[in-house]
């Protein structure tokens, strides 16, 4: 009887080779039969284990989605206008959810399950090419703004934990972020093998969670105290709408890990998967949400694109926040150098194949470490340049969140689907790609001739509502709010 292989058991083949063995006088109830039919149940059970059921899916759906862009919410709420800003949030998510459902649709069609595939299917290799470039830009961009969210925040801190003086050099953002590359960055880059880094989405979402309830918490003490402004509250702010937008669709991009999730599911169908994408969409619309509207009612007019920069220096709640949302941005910068790199070696290579990282880099291999510090050392320097993050996020949300959300899926779509272009099927997908070309076009000419407007950011300066002390603008706040209930 043919030999059962131990890691992939052909079912059918194991049957028809069953049969046969019967056929020919052997037994069902054979010993070799009997060996086959443990491997077969065996097998079953390690492939079972590398599948998820739907709220699992969803858990790890919403932790890809909820990462340090959830942080510039209310700065893009700021942006567009407090009411029209939350309009956009929902139309994004809802945008979103369906070009999620439209790249797995897509890759039903042509057979391919991967976001690379699909490109590959629809526009050849030119299409593959394209997305490798936006698949650089990305990340890349994001590990300039994790520098920049560094630098801004754990500066504070040294300054509150140490009590060294502003002046002093290690109170400076650049050897802030100089010690953190050197220390922890570039030494976790170098290890080839990130598999156990990308096992920290709950340690992330657990911070995610302790922020915004310190966020919430503080809303209540800093809401009085903070002066009004003209621009509070403001309705809409129609010039802001496309900077917005490109901070909303950085916060909600996931699209390079839509169909690892996919797979992972039991028995996934294109059902499943839309119960998944709307339940995962939803959850992160309502914490996106949330942020942005506890940071907003805080801060109103001067909330900044890093939401930390608002509060105050002595403030040891929101410190500790800091700390943890540091943590958090310092162990996810390899994830990113890992896949800007492998864009990059791919594309050295000219190949489509990636190499095999299961090794600690060895001194022999001079092109991984070239490129992997050549990396590091310009979203270094890239990050002196800015200490603005609003302006990093809208540049990754229009330059590159937009047309890998929005613009591309839609496009494989109306390529494989059959029929007219002006069909019923066909109609919403060329709606996101028209909205998705727009928002990327007007972006980026309004980031051209608007580079040097950031009057808004206030790093490195104590806020105006921060002057007194924060235990005594908390003991403030409290007979206030004791002698208004008595």
């Amino acid at each position: 009887m043919a030999a059962v292989s131990p890691d992939r058991v052909n079912e059918k083949s194991y049957i028809l080779d069953a049969r046969k063995n019967f056929e020919d006088g052997g037994s069902l109830g054979s010993d070799d039969t009997y060996d086959d039919m443990k491997q077969l149940v065996r097998a079953d059970d390690e492939d079972a284990e590398k599948f998820t059921s739907l709220p699992l899916a969803s858990f790890n759906f919403i932790n890809s989605i909820i990462g340090s862009g959830v942080i510039g919410i209310p700065y893009a709420l700021h942006q567009a206008g407090f009411g029209l800003g939350l309009g956009l949030l929902v139309l994004v998510a809802i945008l979103t959810d369906y070009s999620l459902i439209l790249m797995v649709r897509s890759g039903h069609i042509c057979g391919e399950m991967s976001y690379q595939g699909l490109m590959r299917a629809s526009f050849g290799r030119p299409g593959f090419y394209i997305l490798t470039v936006l698949q650089f830009i990305y990340p890349f961009i994001a590990m300039v703004s994790y520098n920049v969210v560094v630098g801004d925040t754990v500066t504070k801190v040294l300054i509150r934990v140490t009590g060294i003086e502003e002046t002093n050099i290690f109170a400076r953002r650049q050897v802030v972020i100089l010690l953190a590359t050197l220390c922890i960055t570039i030494p976790l880059c170098l290890y080839r093998n990130i598999a156990r880094l990308a096992k920290i989405s709950f340690l992330s979402l657990v911070c995610v969670g302790f922020i915004l309830i310190a966020i919430f918490v503080r809303m209540g003490t800093l809401s009085s105290v903070v002066p009004s402004h003209e621009d509070s509250w403001r309705f809409a702010n129609l010039p802001g709408v496309i900077p917005a937008v490109g901070i909303m669709a950085f916060a909600f991009m996931c699209h390079h890990n839509t169909f690892l999730i996919y797979g992972s599911i039991e028995r996934v169908t294109q059902q499943k998967w839309d119960v998944v994408t709307h339940w995962s969409l939803f959850t992160s619309f309502i914490v996106a949400a949330a942020f942005g509207i506890a940071g907003y009612a805080t801060f109103t007019a001067y909330v900044q694109g890093d939401l930390m920069e608002n509060y105050c220096w002595d403030d040891d709640l929101m410190n500790l926040s800091r700390v943890m949302f540091s943590g958090t941005i310092l162990l996810t910068y390899p994830i990113e150098c890992f896949v800007t790199r492998e864009v990059l070696m791919t594309a050295i290579k000219g190949t489509d194949e990636t190499e095999n990282h299961d090794a600690y880099i060895s001194g022999s291999d001079r092109k991984y470490l070239i490129i992997t510090l050549s990396i590091i050392l310009v979203t270094y320097l890239i990050s002196m340049s800015t200490d603005c993050l609003g302006v990093v996020l809208e540049l990754n949300g229009i330059l590159a969140a937009v047309p890998l959300a929005y613009v591309l899926p839609a496009l494989c779509y109306l390529r494989l689907e059959e029929g007219s272009l002006f069909s019923t099927k066909k109609l919403p997908a060329l709606g996101l790609m028209i909205s998705g070309v727009l928002a990327a076009v007007s972006g980026l000419l309004l980031v051209i001739f608007t580079a040097s407007s950031t009057d808004s950011c206030f790093h490195g300066k104590i806020m105006p509502y921060c002057t007194n002390n924060m235990t005594d603008i908390i003991s403030n706040v409290t007979q206030s709010v004791v002698t208004d209930v008595l």
